[in-house]
């Protein structure tokens, strides 16, 4: 097999550093960012991996090469590594880098919004399927959607719902779907309003302000129960540089 035929369009490898994001919020690991994606959410702070902005960056890698980055990077300090995008779910050829790391005994998360499946994704060890609220602009294929969680039924792997939320229509978008997938663990995690400010101080007020009425919505709520509220760690960390 040729490179090219098992590339993987690639915008950036980085770490070690911790995951902001779902039930793996904290974990120590390594970062693969994919390129492209099927969605443009109005609030998505990785735009860059489909807006056209970063074309130039992109690299076709293979598994191997993409190994090797992950090691000249991150040495032997990392057992953990986290695919996203973007949407990596969008691309067949990860298969390759997810068979390559479990044999480097490397544990493997990615986050996608359940819009497309690959039999590769029933491997991974850490999966957060993250459909988008109304707030994105986005509408949400329940029958793909049904699809993705029938597949992941029954999995032994960590996995879960993540529903980013900035209003109570977000709210009421999460509670749908944890009535739709009671059966899954759900996150409901607080929405960067503002991707591109680079006052982090304001930035980290307004964030932990949200994330406060997020759960006093949720502790009064009848239809959240067995559900983590979370704030988006990474940003409150760094803001909104990119490669942390």
């Amino acid at each position: 097999m040729t490179h090219r035929e098992n590339s993987i369009p690639v915008l950036e490898i980085f770490g070690p550093t911790v995951q902001g994001e779902g039930l793996v919020i904290g974990q120590k690991t390594m970062f693969v960012r994919t390129a492209g994606c099927d969605y443009s959410c109005s609030w998505c702070d990785s735009s860059f991996t489909w807006d056209g902005s970063a074309k130039n960056e992109i690299k076709q890698l293979s598994a191997q090469t993409i190994y090797d980055e992950l090691n000249s990077l991150g040495g032997t300090t990392f057992e953990h590594v986290t695919i996203s995008g973007g949407n990596p779910a969008l691309i067949k050829n990860i298969g390759y880098l997810v068979d390559l790391l479990h044999d480097k005994g490397i544990r493997v998360g990615l986050e996608t919004q359940g819009s497309r499946w690959q039999d590769w994704m029933a491997d991974i060890d850490d999966l957060t399927v993250s459909p988008k609220p109304p707030s994105s602009g986005m509408i949400t294929d329940w029958d793909r959607l049904d699809g993705v969680i029938k597949n992941l039924n029954n999995s032994p792997n960590e996995i879960c719902i993540k529903v980013v939320i900035f209003d109570e229509d977000d709210l009421q978008y999460a509670i749908k779907v944890h009535k739709r997938y009671p059966h899954m663990r759900l996150v409901l995690q607080v929405g960067n309003s503002d991707v591109t400010t680079v006052d982090r101080e304001s930035l980290v007020f307004a964030l932990l302000e949200k994330y406060e009425w997020l759960i006093n919505q949720v502790m009064v709520s009848t239809e959240l129960k067995q559900v983590k509220v979370l704030p988006q760690l990474h940003t409150l960390l760094w803001g909104n540089k990119r490669g942390v």
